[in-house]
């Protein structure tokens, strides 16, 4: 079967939330939320590859998490870059070697570090339909009302329309590669707004509601309950 790859992408600075300590490193029952992460990938495939991107200024403080607490997903780590899209580019670099010796047999997910709840279902169906057609990430239908402002007007959009957009992304590996030496520009939203700029198409998957992006304060509490609930049942 085809290789798998996973990089983590955290270098958000969690400067919304408030306080100091980045958002990946808030601990949930007992572990930082990034090594929740981390564990439920290793948890779906033992023998995916995990690279975890991260900051340089917190490579020593995620070692000493390590250490204290025991992360029990084997993972290597690589310095993050400027942006996202720089990040990604690190985290490519450090296995692109591995990845051309795998000559198009290898796939790479790219997943934010404070998305703990992907469920194993949708991992498993963005790396098969990527397979398939090269390209996939999960969506999940909008539940709001949206409304299209401009200037000081805005009129209602057909909500239908639109879906909000969730990570793994996933890759056949010398895609993203491609995809990635393109140089950066502002409109690269994810991983998929490149690979489409390097024009391959993207398949869309249903993701699971749950695998929310842990960015506010009401986003941690909600965490804080679905951990529970995960822990408990």
């Amino acid at each position: 079967r085809m290789k798998r790859y996973v990089l983590i992408v955290a270098g958000g600075r969690g400067l919304r939330m408030g306080g100091d300590l980045p958002k990946q490193f808030i601990p949930m029952e007992g572990k930082p939320i990034l090594m929740h992460t981390l564990e439920t990938f290793h948890r779906w495939d033992e023998q995916a590859e995990l690279v975890l991107v991260l900051p340089d200024s917190h490579r020593p403080y995620w070692e000493m998490l390590c250490r204290e607490i025991g992360c029990l997903a084997p993972h290597r780590v690589v310095s993050g870059g400027e942006t996202r899209f720089h990040s990604v580019r690190n985290g490519l670099e450090h296995i692109r070697s591995e990845l051309e010796e795998s000559r198009g047999e290898a796939l790479v997910a790219v997943h934010d570090g404070v998305r703990p709840f992907v469920s194993a279902e949708v991992i498993t169906a963005c790396f098969s339909e990527a397979e398939r057609y090269g390209a996939a990430i999960p969506v999940v239908p909008m539940v709001d009302s949206l409304r299209l402002c401009e200037g000081e007007s805005s009129q209602p959009v057909d909500r239908t329309r639109y879906v909000a957009v969730q990570t793994p992304q996933v890759f056949q590996g010398d895609l993203l590669l491609k995809a990635y030496a393109q140089p950066y520009s502002p409109l690269f939203t994810d991983d998929a707004s490149v690979v489409e700029a390097s024009g391959h198409s993207v398949k869309l998957v249903s993701g699971n509601r749950e695998n929310i992006k842990l960015t506010t304060p009401l986003d941690l509490l909600v965490a804080e309950s679905l951990f529970r609930q995960s822990h408990h049942s």
